[in-house]
């Protein structure tokens, strides 16, 4: 049988040391923001809008990938990890659908969270250092991506 597989966009967006994580209705654990890359857009454009829209920041990529010069081209912010996630998983144990997650730090002046309309109230956002992460009952993932954002966005802020 088939997997559909959809590319998403995460961003572990810290800000004065914590990281920014809301629990997914669906999944029941505490995730980063992020989502579906639409058509027309790379992946860390989507993190970002996806940032903009779920939190009301606005993020700043911390981004150090080196840059290719080419003539007809750009090089584009690497992502920090490429996850691959199941989504849903048949009877028979295979795979119907996955997310090819493309997974990026970024930086926020603010812990304000102030959401568009539509999206999920600010109450369900949590700031979390790198302690709290390890001492909530977090998704081991979750916690390892965003101590290294933590660390990460501290070096790249000194």
């Amino acid at each position: 049988m088939e997997t559909t597989r959809h590319h998403t966009a995460t961003v572990y967006v810290v800000s004065d040391g914590a990281v920014a994580l809301h629990e997914h209705p669906k999944l029941g654990i505490r995730i980063p923001p992020g989502g579906h890359l639409d058509r027309d857009e790379l992946p860390h454009e989507c993190g970002l809008r996806e940032v903009r829209e779920e939190t009301g920041l606005e993020p700043t990529l911390v981004d150090d990938t080196e840059p290719v010069p080419a003539p007809a081209g750009e090089t584009l912010p690497s992502p920090r990890h490429t996850m691959l996630y199941d989504i849903d998983v048949r009877e028979d144990g295979s795979v119907a659908h996955q997310h090819v997650d493309h997974v990026f730090f970024a930086a926020a002046e603010t812990r304000e969270i102030d959401p568009a309309a539509g999206e999920a109230p600010a109450s369900v956002w949590d700031w979390y250092t790198a302690a709290e992460l390890r001492d909530n009952e977090i998704d081991a993932d979750t916690v390892q991506i965003g101590v290294e954002a933590i660390e990460t966005v501290a070096a790249a802020t000194e």
